[in-house]
């Protein structure tokens, strides 16, 4: 029944799961639920965000699509240009393509992950 299923966790490949998850841990104000050396687990509203070492992680290319994203996160915000200030202080890289800057802003996170800010998303 669909009632019995919900999304539990998105995970992320990465090289560093402890550096990446205290980027996410930080920008988000998450707390850490569980860590290994190749594993650490954020506690989200109703999910986890999940960071997962892989060996031999390829930086992703966008927006070229050489190496693709791998993932894609939204996070809302209610002050674009604040919280675009206090990401990219954290350690993210703002993208060179902005196709809408007035609602959204692309970040890049520390492994090379593009994400998405944006005002459109109810928070």
């Amino acid at each position: 029944m669909v009632e019995d299923v919900r999304l539990g966790a998105v995970s992320v490949d990465c090289p560093d799961p402890a550096a990446l998850g205290e980027f996410y841990k930080s920008v988000l104000s998450l707390e850490v639920m569980f860590s290994t050396e190749d594993f650490l687990a954020l506690q989200w509203t109703g999910v986890l965000l999940t960071f997962q070492r892989v060996a031999d992680h390829q930086r992703p290319t966008w927006p070229d699509g050489t190496v693709p994203k791998q993932l894609h996160l939204e996070l809302a915000v209610s002050d674009l240009d604040g919280q675009e200030t206090r990401i990219l202080a954290l350690g993210a890289t703002k993208a060179e393509l902005q196709p809408n800057p007035d609602h959204w802003r692309v970040l890049i996170d520390p492994a090379g992950h593009p994400f998405c800010i944006t005002n459109l998303i109810p928070t």
